[in-house]
């Protein structure tokens, strides 16, 4: 059951910050998902889509590589809705099947490739441990350099953020939509 209302239209918005839905519109083609909650605080919902639109579609990270890391957080933080929202996402900018399928049963990453496994990792470490083992920093850092690690953990960071949004609000997929195992 939903806990707070869902925000889908601009008239649900006071007139006052119709131009923060009116963004997040542009941005996203409509308020769904994470924002639909998130506007019940519309400073809030505003700035983290700010931040959101330019880690999903100006980041330096590649798609393939910016979309293991979302289904990553979204599996750490059992999400539903952001892996259903992510995983085809995920498969249309090229991540192997293979890696989509360690990442949803928390599998390990031996047969996957080094940049596969060190995004996993990094996001395991980072949701498990609340820390980035130095050995998986340094892999992650030797392989998307300083501006591209810094991405990465933002990236990570942005989407547990609004998984957790999700999960407390308790906001579902729709029923047809691909679940976690």
């Amino acid at each position: 059951m939903l806990r707070v209302p869902r925000i889908t239209e601009r008239s649900q918005v006071a007139d006052e910050h119709g131009e923060i839905f009116d963004s997040i519109t542009s941005s996203r083609g409509r308020v769904s998902g994470p924002f639909s909650v998130l506007l019940n605080s519309p400073e809030t919902a505003g700035r983290a889509a700010h931040l959101g639109a330019y880690l999903r579609f100006d980041s330096t990270l590649p798609d393939d590589q910016r979309e293991l890391a979302i289904i990553t957080a979204a599996r750490e933080f059992d999400c539903d809705y952001e892996w259903s929202a992510h995983k085809g996402l995920a498969q249309q900018a090229g991540v192997r099947d293979e890696a989509i399928e360690i990442v949803a049963n928390k599998g390990t990453v031996d047969s996957l490739t080094s940049e596969e496994a060190t995004i996993i990792n990094y996001g395991r470490e980072l949701f498990q441990d609340h820390r980035v083992s130095d050995f998986t920093f340094d892999a992650a850092k030797e392989m998307f350099g300083e501006q591209g690690v810094t991405e990465l953990t933002a990236t990570m960071g942005y989407y547990g953020m609004l998984a957790c949004a999700l999960n407390a609000f308790q906001v579902e997929p729709a029923p047809d939509a691909p679940r976690l195992p």
